[in-house]
């Protein structure tokens, strides 16, 4: 059935062809109903002569709606219509992976990064007992936002007729495909009991997939003869390319991933889809816990943005995670058990016991919406909502009293709110404190620890007022003791970056250090006894251990896995909260006459820095696994070009003449270099015991400002001559709130070098002059709003509030305060969008970039820790 814009298949109106292939034409759509764009895809004209093929059509129609997961193409209804059955799914903007791959290889990070979505989406519909059978990187569609989209699940099997003699349930597609005219390419992904003729599993769709990403590594297909024959006399005897021979720089741990889906044997492959994303969990280093309760995230000199950036979640449950549990040794504990609590798409910030210990209260944002507190018991999947404000629950004390941090419901990221408290069972929060950091009760439920932020200085409070700890650094997961004696915490060293220790604080203010020189750390709770400290930290990366210290800095280990931990809440039958977290993201681009954002992220934590005045080159660094300790910037042309590595360090800026880039490297205290974008080596421009977070290139190209702060001050603006000498001081102390704790943005200078606009202590934008002398607010200002750049002729300065979710970009005249908003950013999926990290625009505002994070978490109660 061809179709022309106009026609109507119940109420959908066909508005445009998208394309044609074996399994039908396909063509945008209006549905008249819900007033949204979908697909439509009317199948082959076979299927109405069969009417057991309709019916069988009917049958896994349904099966794949019932399919709810982001890597799978959603399902929205089917029908048929003049005798053609149709197919209606959510409408994609990208391209398949096959015009993705077009015969050259991808990196390593965006490879696993595919193959870990992929893995998810068919761990999803194997739990269901359907497989795709058909599996080829023309069934793989990737998204403007790097989301990877498996196609035509559970339709597969309906393409060829079943072979004589054979059940619907293990129909082999082996029959048809010696038929003349068929793509060798599809032939290339069957696996050998597929080309025998034998009953096709789960397996068979592993085999599919190792065949796909063994291509995505090397630019080849892992089995190709001159002919169908030949290909599959390939499958069946011949093994796949050594890739480590291959002048490739695959990890040996990937290797072995895909030599193991490529088995000929299915019982010596994987033996599920789960296990294999396991595997591949333990390769990625953007799949860990991240700080959403624990305080600000990524700044200069962070090790990692897009790894460990909120609350984490265990990703497997029972007995399938205690096999994983990696090489215990005989004084090691026996390997817990996990039980899955939740199994909704979104994140999750929060996570606590009520006092009958059967009640766990946590907080989310599922499925892109705000976030709420929800409610859940081990016995149940089921969780409902508990009908309070926007909310992240900090604690609950024992007379069932819940500390809330209040939230805008715009907000996807925790960084503080409002304390209030409210009743366990009904009623409205009462506030207490604003503009705090994280908080708990104190065993009398009377009293609170929090932590906030004064002149840009962290500060540990017990009770409120009475200050315990200070810090230039930051404050995590405060803790007060079962006897209330003490508080513990993570001390972080260096706003953002998430190496710390674990310390305690009495009432006096006497702090004492238990376990230091974590290189990532987060999470931390009192054990049952009172006499340990339970936390989740890692020497390097984010694959954390969960351990115990004594309070005389005696360490154990409780529990280690193939992946991040992240401990949320113990109870005093020692059940514990952890969650678990895959953090990722994008860094999308738009030029002028680009119908859609394009995703130009080249790793795993991809996060824009600038972009050059023409729009053609964009800076970003990398600060996930891929860029292990230390942050690496890069140089791409927009074209989508590959990225040009120029040195280590978080990057700043472009030089006027394109020459260099500002850059801080991971040291303490942080000085700034000059990395050169062509030849040429790094040159060291400070050398002061001034800690340096971040820096804006002054207009004329012979220095910059930069946000830091001298040893036991707060922060304030500089200027620094290129040519050398003692910076200058020209704001008050105390800039610079919020200021690069979460991506590059937060310093913006005007045309002629004159003003500089930043944040101030208030936590709103402020001019200051380049002469010095006192600041002028911007009119209009809101608290957590970051400026971005001016406008080519000064007027206007471009604004943004990282915390909202759509992101608006709003332009401020400067005279007169009057705004008016410039664009909305949010990739075209929410679902796990917690932040809009930065975003670069070019002077004339014709072209922007801006990196988003993306976190999916699961809550797990742990039985068994010892």
């Amino acid at each position: 059935m061809s179709l022309t814009t106009g026609n109507r298949l119940g109420p959908y109106e066909i508005l445009a062809p998208v394309g044609a292939g074996g399994m039908g034409e396909v063509y945008r759509a209006l549905d008249t109903r819900l007033k949204r764009e979908v697909a439509v895809k009317v199948l082959p004209a076979a299927f109405s002569a069969d009417p057991d093929r309709l019916r069988r059509f009917e049958q896994e129609a349904r099966s794949a709606s019932a399919l709810n997961h982001p890597n799978i193409l959603t399902v929205h209804d089917f029908g048929t219509q003049d005798g053609a059955p149709y197919i209606v799914t959510e409408l994609l903007e990208g391209a398949t992976l096959r015009e993705k791959l077009s015969g050259s290889a991808l990196p390593v990070g965006k490879s696993i990064d595919y193959a870990l979505q992929i893995a998810r989406g068919l761990a999803a519909a194997h739990a269901k007992g359907i497989m795709h059978r058909d599996l080829k990187p023309e069934n793989l569609f990737v998204t403007s936002d790097s989301r990877v989209k498996i196609l035509d699940f559970g339709l597969a099997k309906l393409t060829q007729p079943d072979a004589p003699g054979s059940r619907l349930t293990a129909a082999p597609t082996q029959t048809a495909q010696t038929e003349p005219g068929v793509i060798v390419g599809t032939v290339g992904y069957l696996s050998p009991e597929q080309v025998r003729g034998l009953p096709a599993d789960a397996r068979s769709d592993l085999f599919a997939f190792g065949a796909i990403l063994c291509e995505m590594l090397t630019g080849r297909r892992a089995f190709r003869g001159d002919s169908v024959v030949e290909t599959m006399n390939a499958i069946l005897k011949e093994e796949p390319p050594e890739l480590s021979t291959a002048g490739l720089k695959v990890p040996p741990g990937l290797e072995r991933v895909v030599r193991h889906c490529l088995e000929k044997s299915p019982e010596e492959r994987f033996q599920s889809a789960r296990d294999l994303a396991f595997a591949l969990e333990a390769l990625s280093g953007f799949s860990g816990p991240a700080a959403a309760v624990a305080g600000p995230v990524g700044t200069a000199r962070r090790r990692q943005l897009f790894g460990p950036l909120l609350v984490a979640a265990l990703s497997l449950a029972g007995a399938a995670l205690a096999g994983f549990v990696a090489a215990r040794r005989t004084a090691e504990p026996a390997a817990p058990t996990f039980h899955q609590l939740t199994y909704r798409n979104g994140t999750i910030y929060s996570a606590a016991f009520a006092p009958d210990g059967q009640t766990i209260l946590y907080s989310a944002s599922w499925d892109g919406a705000p976030i709420q507190v929800y409610s859940t018991r081990p016995e149940s999947p089921e969780s409902r909502p508990l009908g309070l404000p926007p909310a992240v629950v900090l604690g609950i004390s024992p007379s069932a009293e819940m500390a809330l941090a209040l939230r805008s419901p715009d907000d996807r990221w925790f960084d503080g709110g409002t304390l209030a408290q409210a009743p366990l069972g009904g009623g409205s929060p009462r506030e207490v404190l604003e503009d705090i950091k994280n908080a708990d009760w104190a065993p009398d439920g009377k009293q609170f620890a929090v932590v906030r932020t004064v002149a840009g200085r962290y500060r540990l409070e017990l009770p409120i007022g009475k200050t315990l700890y200070e810090t230039d650094g930051w404050i995590g997961s405060p803790r007060v003791s079962p006897k209330g004696d003490l508080v513990g915490f993570v001390d972080y060293p260096q706003v953002g970056n998430q190496a710390g220790s674990v310390a305690v604080v009495d009432r006096s203010g006497k702090k004492k250090t238990l376990a230091g020189d974590w290189g990532y750390i987060q999470g931390l709770v009192w054990a049952p006894s009172g006499e340990e400290l339970w936390f989740t930290a890692a020497a390097t990366g984010a694959n954390t251990e969960l351990r115990a210290v004594t309070l005389t800095g005696r360490q154990r280990l409780l529990a280690r896995t193939a992946g991040p931990l992240a401990v949320q809440a113990v109870f005093r039958d020692g059940r514990a909260l952890v969650t678990r977290d895959r953090a990722f993201g994008g860094m999308m681009f738009r030029s002028p006459g680009q119908a859609q954002e394009r995703d130009l992220y080249w790793f795993d934590g991809s996060t824009s820095a600038d972009i050059s005045p023409d729009g053609k080159r964009l800076l970003f660094f990398e600060s996930g696994g891929a860029a292990g300790k230390d942050s690496i910037a890069y140089l791409r042309d927009t074209d989508g070009s590959p990225a040009v590595r120029i040195g280590e360090g978080l990057p700043f800026g472009l030089s006027p003449d394109g020459k260099w880039a500002l850059s801080i490297p991971f040291a303490s205290p942080a000085m700034i270099v000059l990395l050169p974008t062509g030849p040429g080596a790094p040159r060291q421009v400070t050398r002061d015991a001034i800690n340096h977070f971040m820096a804006r290139w002054l207009p004329s190209g012979d220095g910059f400002v930069f946000l830091g702060n001298e040893p036991g001050r707060a922060r304030r603006l500089f200027v620094q001559d290129l040519s050398g000498g003692k910076p200058r001081a020209i704001s008050p102390e105390g800039v610079g709130a919020g200021v690069g704790e979460f991506g590059t943005a937060g310093l913006a200078v005007s045309p002629d070098g004159k003003t500089v606009a930043s944040v101030g202590g208030d936590h709103k934008i402020s001019l200051y002059s380049e002469e010095g002398g006192e600041p002028l607010a911007l009119a209009g200002g809101v608290n957590g709003e970051l400026p971005i750049r001016w406008s080519a002729d000064g007027r206007t300065l471009y604004i943004f509030q990282p915390g909202q979710m759509p992101t608006r970009v709003s332009r401020v005249e400067i005279a007169s305060g009057k705004r008016e908003l410039w664009k909305e950013l949010m990739p075209a999926d929410p679902t796990g969008v917690v932040r809009i990290l930065d975003v670069q625009i070019t002077p004339d505002g014709k072209s922007y970039a801006y990196s988003h994070l993306r976190a999916l978490s699961e809550l797990y109660l742990v039985e068994g820790l010892r």
